[in-house]
């Protein structure tokens, strides 16, 4: 396997100033990370490591909900103060005042525990102590949030907050009552509707057993498998390079769920070999940043905000694997095509990779990993819940470890991924926290209804123009805060807009949630492709447009899941009266328009498209992924013509030029 310090497939390597630049984009995301040394460091591990061993005890025994929620909430609270700093200048800098807001934290939840069932019942009218613990509670999980996920995420709940309090001043449809502090602080604080609801039990639950079972896999070596397995088997082709990208993107994405992570990740390897084979520095960030988002696509793991589908649903999380299959076999279908279509545009040259043991080699010796990434959906195949499926497949992977000696999780390393499990769920946790304050206020005032109700008057009624209101809308809180925050605001205030319209609810909740995470590939906040940027030095906007090349048809699918009953088949929940053989026939036409966007996109297939064929490949791709008869037959002739003339005048190339002879872009 390749040594740390050792780039696969090229003699260059990314500097030390451009991987903390990139770097610096993961910090926007996850927030600022204090590292400390001797004791206190001893401590926070030790914390870290009970909060994991706790949530595993949780998921095979049986913890009641009043009690696992908040004490979730309260590691939390104590760990978020203790590692994140206030601002980034004061990293690796332990505060006084730190100390005093993580205890305080743990303070608000101890006033929870000891009041039992008595705390909950009184809800609707609380003592002065619950008002005076409910308001510090509050303002800490603002501020967690701040320092983990940035400033916009808590000006966004204070946003909400006003409108819970200003309701009788406001203008038509978005007025209401009011309320108080008092009726507030009991459904944030004193009830499962706000802090404590749908977001937290999920966080409390199935994601932080996954970042666990992430941790587990990295800490073995799984992830390092992965990638040198990815580089030693698609390397030595002209296309290798791209197809290095793209798969590795999916082995050590599929387990992380983060998309700017797996950018950086890969980025740092992969780019010496894209420039040898050609890319340029936009191109290679664009390709790059496209990779990282296949990472919160993709199953296993999907990002976060699957959870949530599920739990708002309430179907099975094998169900939103199943309805994430196709999409992604669409989206990595086109990244396919498009490093095709780079290896003629850039003529590139066979990808060396340097490594010293072939794909085979790697296989046979370390094939074990591959059976803790498939573990997790042989136990809900096999009957398990997500949560026990997770929680066995990181004894997996802690078990197969021992199969080889380097990989072997003896208590050093075991500690290590016990306390990094924690660790990354910690900004996930205080997301969900503030979100749930959004929800709480979403549900108090019914915000969700007159919402969708003025987006559909603004549509006139017409379903196409509700799904583009409603892209826009999730898009733009996207560019805000982070992806599962997105997707739980966009799930409670835009989804009952499509709905409303008979677009079924999972169809919603997946069109949502796919635009919830095409925020990481959008300005100004588009951390993917301006980490790529980063690594490859390359222009950050330029890079960006670059990544809404390959990212297209993540764009335009989710439109195919709510236009038409039928569209709904790509998520393999069609409903009862539409016919699988249109299922077919839709997937078979949703592919010949990725292809054909693919080939629009690149302006390129057999040779440099003319102007007249791009545009018919273009316009082909859209009618195509459109799931309508005419639209159907117009998108298949315009491509027929762009496919004909594009091998016509390639065969008149080879004869002009001779063998193998092809223009440069």
């Amino acid at each position: 396997m390749t040594s740390s310090n050792e780039t696969p497939g090229g003699s260059g390597a990314v500097s030390d100033e451009r991987l903390r630049a990139a770097e610096r984009f993961v910090e926007e995301e996850e927030g600022a990370v204090s590292r400390f040394g001797g004791a206190l460091e001893t401590l926070i591990t030790a914390l870290l490591v009970i909060m994991s061993l706790f949530h595993l005890y949780a998921a095979v025994s049986i913890v009641p909900t009043m009690t696992l929620r908040p004490v979730h909430v309260g590691f939390m609270l104590l760990l978020v103060f203790l590692i994140y700093p206030a601002t980034p200048r004061l990293r690796n800098r332990l505060m006084w005042y730190d100390v005093v807001l993580a205890l305080v934290g743990v303070a608000t939840i101890v006033h929870i525990l000891m009041g039992g069932d008595d705390f909950w019942d009184r809800s609707t009218l609380p003592d002065r102590a619950d008002l005076v613990y409910g308001v510090v509670f509050v303002l800490l999980v603002l501020e967690a949030a701040r320092r983990s996920t940035g400033w916009i995420m808590p000006a966004v709940v204070l946003l909400f907050a006003a409108y819970a309090f200003l309701g009788p001043w406001l203008p038509g449809h978005w007025a209401h009552r009011g309320y108080d502090v008092e009726s507030m602080i009991g459904v944030m604080y004193m009830s499962l509707e706000g802090i404590f609801g749908t977001a937290i039990d999920v966080s409390a639950t199935l994601i932080i057993m996954f970042t666990i079972f992430g941790a587990f896999l990295q800490h073995s070596g799984a992830g390092k498998f992965f990638l040198d397995f990815s580089f030693a088997l698609m390397g030595g082709r002209r296309s290798g390079a791209g197809r290095t990208v793209v798969l590795s993107s999916f082995l050590l994405g599929g387990p992380s769920g983060s998309g700017v992570a797996t950018t950086v990740t890969i980025g740092t390897v992969a780019w010496p070999m894209l420039e040898r084979a050609g890319y340029d520095r936009n191109s290679a960030g664009g390709l790059l940043a496209a990779g990282g988002l296949g990472a919160i696509i993709s199953p296993p793991v999907l990002g976060a905000a699957a959870f949530l589908i599920a739990e708002f649903l309430k179907i099975s999380y094998l169900d939103v694997l199943k309805m994430a299959v196709i999409p992604t076999c669409l989206y990595y279908l086109s990244l396919f095509l498009m490093v095709e279509i780079d290896a003629r545009k850039f003529r590139s040259a066979a990808a060396e990779v340097r490594l010293t043991a072939t794909a085979g080699q790697l296989a046979r010796r370390f094939w074990f990993h591959f059976l803790s990434l498939v573990a997790i959906i042989g136990f809900m195949v096999y009957g398990f819940s997500p949560l026990m499926s997770v929680f066995w497949a990181t004894v997996t992977a802690f078990v197969v470890s021992f199969f080889a000696r380097e990989t072997a999780m003896w208590p050093k390393k075991l500690i290590a991924a016990l306390a990094d499990g924690s660790r990354q769920a910690l900004n996930v946790a205080a997301t969900c926290a503030a979100a749930g304050i959004i929800v709480g206020v979403v549900g108090k005032t019914g915000l969700g209804l007159k919402f969708s109700s003025i987006v559909i008057a603004y549509a006139g009624g017409n379903l196409l123009l509700t799904a583009i209101y409603t892209s826009l809308i999730v898009w733009i809180i996207g560019l805000a805060v982070p992806v599962t925050a997105s997707y739980i605001i966009c799930a409670v205030i835009a989804a009952p807009a499509l709905t409303k319209l008979g677009v079924p609810d999972y169809a919603a909740h997946m069109f949502i949630f796919y635009y919830a995470v095409l925020s990481e590939v959008s300005p100004p906040t588009a951390l993917s492709p301006f980490a790529a940027a980063a690594i490859t030095d390359g222009d950050p906007y330029k890079t960006t447009l670059q990544s809404w090349k390959y990212t297209l048809p993540a764009f335009l699918l989710p439109f195919v899941f709510v236009l038409e009953p039928a569209g709904a088949g790509l998520l393999l929940m069609a409903p009862k009266d539409v016919a699988w053989w249109q299922v077919t026939w839709i997937v078979l036409t949703a592919t010949a328009g990725i292809a054909a966007l693919a080939g629009g996109a690149q302006n390129w297939v057999l040779v440099r498209c003319l102007l007249w064929e791009r545009l018919a490949m273009i316009a082909a791709g859209l009618l195509l992924v459109y799931p309508h008869p005419m639209a159907d037959g117009i998108g298949l002739a315009l491509l027929a013509a762009a496919l004909v003339s594009q091998w016509v005048r390639s065969r008149g190339a080879k004869g002009a030029a001779g063998p193998g002879a092809v223009s440069r872009a």
